[in-house]
């Protein structure tokens, strides 16, 4: 909103207390000496004494932490420790909030179940909320939009469904899922040429030079007669994972090394020569 917090060359520093910019870091951070009414209390920046209890008391009332008021950090589970952090910052009624890979160090029950406790608590904030994570699935459960980082570099902000469906770009892409990403050069009449694979593939038409191309596995299938893009693969395996079946194949005459992921209801026999095709406006020019 135009107030500079940090700028070297003017020489502006605000300091923290000054921000008024909420921040819950990956361990929360809460201070282990201190109660949660004492976290919650060093977070309330203005009023009486006793407008500082109510607004703490309040707070710990919305995050449902009452009979824990006493209690220590090291004695709370992670549910508890998230939601007195959460109270911690939102009592000071920040600006915007920062969440730095909130849920990296929890297993995958309870991050789920964290990230809607966090959605929760967080419908009534009206601020901006800047969340970093480098899992797809929590990034698609709690955002709307997303921006990616590659290189030090950020790329433009989208639609979650559009960084999915449509990732533009290599780093975009690996984030998204897809798997299968390989070199790429423009050729003749709408084709790109993927010699790691040593295939030549029709492409979605386009005017934007492109490094890559991604094909995603869901969207690679068992050729059928006649059909574009269709080219020939040995099967390596299938890999069984969470919610579905991943055939490994190998291009003919691509490198010992490489590999291409394609979804399956069933295995597929080891060792058979198969032809897999994908529909040209399903594979991906990236930058």
């Amino acid at each position: 909103n135009g107030r500079v917090l940090f700028d070297s060359e003017r020489r502006i520093d605000l300091p923290p207390q000054k921000r008024n910019i909420g921040y819950l870091f990956q361990q929360y951070a809460l201070f282990p000496n201190m109660t949660v009414e004492q976290n919650i209390l060093a977070g309330v920046r203005t009023g009486t004494r006793s407008e500082k209890r109510a607004a703490a008391k309040a707070a710990i009332r919305t995050f449902r932490l009452e009979g824990a008021e006493r209690q220590y950090p090291h004695t709370l589970s992670g549910g508890q420790q998230q939601r007195a952090a959460l109270a911690r910052i939102l009592v000071g009624r920040p600006e915007a909030l920062l969440l730095d890979e909130p849920f990296s160090s929890l297993d995958s029950f309870l991050k789920w179940q964290l990230a809607w406790e966090l959605i929760e608590y967080l419908k009534p904030y009206a601020g901006d909320v800047v969340f970093v994570s480098h899992d797809r699935d929590e990034v698609r459960r709690l955002c709307e939009t997303v921006c990616v980082l590659d290189n030090g570099r950020s790329e433009p902000r989208q639609r979650m469904q559009t960084l999915l469906n449509e990732p533009g770009s290599i780093a975009a892409a690996r984030l998204a899922g897809c798997r299968n990403i390989g070199a790429a050069v423009k050729g003749e009449d709408g084709t790109a040429l993927c010699p790691v694979w040593n295939v030549e593939l029709r492409i979605p038409a386009t005017d934007e030079p492109f490094a890559a191309v991604g094909l995603p596995e869901q969207k690679l299938h068992p050729a059928r007669e006649g059909e574009p893009n269709a080219f020939d693969c040995r099967v390596l395996g299938t890999a069984v994972e969470a919610m579905h079946m991943t055939v490994l194949l190998r291009p003919y005459g691509a490198a010992s090394n490489v590999l291409l992921c394609m979804r399956a209801s069933e295995p597929i026999e080891t060792g058979r020569v198969l032809a897999v095709a994908i529909a040209p406006e399903d594979v991906l020019p990236l930058r």
